[in-house]
């Protein structure tokens, strides 16, 4: 007769006699450096919106020049002419930035996008920079052809174009991380899309228009769009003699701006992401 044994007790052997060694768990790897991660996340996202977004650059560099040609029927030229030129191309960048940012983090939450991040050793601040980088990037030739076809239409000298280096990837952080905070706080893309686009109608109706001419408690506000800065930093370029300091105010106060923006927008993420 055959007596059953134990598994258990037959794994462990006589007395006395070692059992058999248990593997230790295999080691997670290890998460992804910052810089890395957002090098990599840029790339993609630049290469996503070299395909779909080139239409949408071009009908916002077509709105730009558009709303200058109507403008040039109604402001002659002095320092009205200089706020619409740095408005207009201050707008390329708030309309790509701003907008479509706030519509695809938006859609990115409804559609489970996020969970795919989720997974990856990716730290959440370099989604948020890398998506906001590569929509910034993708606003320079538009900002660039809109200012010199204002510089043409309303006869301003050139040659501080060279500005726009520094406005633009300021007012893009600053603009990118307000559009991805939008796109990620709201609860329905729907939503999200519709706060975009009253973000861009903002910094179309506050840095186009000469602040002169805008009522008081208007003004009040413009103060408060991040894109202003720009636009101030901008404008002041066209001028005799310029007021350097000026400028680097305004550019540090926009960098400022860009800084708390994709903070919150980091906030925004991890809120979004473990929801």
């Amino acid at each position: 007769m055959v007596s059953a044994v134990p598994i258990r007790a037959a794994d462990r052997g006589a007395p006395g006699e070692p059992g058999p060694a248990v593997s230790a768990p295999a080691p997670l790897a290890p998460r992804a450096r910052l810089l890395p991660a957002l090098a990599a996340v840029y790339r993609a996202q630049l290469s996503r919106a070299r395909v779909a977004r080139i239409p949408l650059l071009f009908v916002a560099t077509f709105q730009s020049v558009g709303i200058m040609v109507l403008m040039r029927g109604v402001v002659d030229g002095g320092s009205d002419a200089q706020s619409v030129v740095a408005g207009s191309a201050v707008l390329v960048v708030a309309f790509v930035a701003l907008n479509l940012l706030a519509q695809y983090f938006g859609r990115l939450r409804s559609d489970g996008g996020l969970d795919h991040y989720a997974t990856l050793p990716v730290p959440p601040a370099a989604v948020v920079l890398g998506a906001a980088a590569a929509y910034a990037s993708f606003t320079v030739p538009g900002t660039v052809v809109t200012a010199g076809v204002g510089c043409a239409l309303f006869q301003l000298p050139v040659a501080h174009l060279w500005v726009l280096a520094a406005v633009v990837p300021l007012a893009g952080a600053a603009l990118s991380g307000l559009g991805a905070a939008l796109g990620l706080l709201a609860p329905r893309p729907e939503l999200a899309t519709l706060l975009g686009q009253l973000g861009m109608s903002a910094a179309l109706l506050l840095g186009v228009l000469p602040p002169e001419r805008l009522p008081t408690a208007v003004q009040y506000a413009r103060d408060l769009m991040p894109s202003t800065y720009g636009v101030e930093a901008f404008a002041r370029t066209f001028g005799r003699g310029t007021d350097w300091a000026a400028v680097g105010l305004d550019l540090a106060v926009l960098a400022g701006v860009g800084i708390v923006s994709l903070a919150v927008a980091t906030w925004a993420y991890r809120r979004a992401a473990v929801r």
